[in-house]
């Protein structure tokens, strides 16, 4: 299991793990030994998240999510099998904390009254401007 929050806690079933060679330090031990960890959440399916929980992790996830509805992590920064897979859990508990935050909602304004004489001034000035812009009459023609 993976506490993720005192409320949310990942099932075993919900995770799968898988080893393959990876790229990055190691020298020959890279080519002899499958540390890189590709940790798979089947987050459409969890019941731990909320509907809203998902839908935010999903935009998160970006192009880690598939189309089945999980997230894929994969970790290849260590050379231990043991420290990648700890990465990737850490990885996917920060995300999904990230997710639990729901973003504040905007509340629309009103611009204030001076700010739009402001901004009227502004244009008419500018109109000015442009209507000086206009041909130059020649005096000796």
């Amino acid at each position: 299991m993976l506490y993720v929050t005192d409320q949310i806690v990942i099932q075993d079933w919900e995770l799968s793990e898988s080893f393959m060679r990876a790229s990055g330090p190691g020298g020959q031990n890279v080519n002899k030994v499958s540390s890189a960890v590709e940790l798979r959440f089947e987050a459409e399916r969890s019941p731990a998240l909320a509907p809203a929980v998902k839908a935010r992790l999903k935009r998160l996830a970006g192009r880690r999510w598939t189309l089945e509805g999980a997230l894929v992590l994969q970790v290849d920064e260590t050379r231990s099998q043991a420290r990648n897979r700890e990465i990737a859990r850490e990885r996917l508990t920060d995300l999904i904390r990230q997710a639990l935050v729901a973003p504040r909602r905007r509340i629309a304004t009103k611009p204030t009254y001076g700010s739009q004489q402001r901004r009227m001034d502004a244009k008419t000035r500018r109109g000015s401007v442009k209507s000086l812009r206009g041909a130059v009459d020649d005096p000796e023609n």
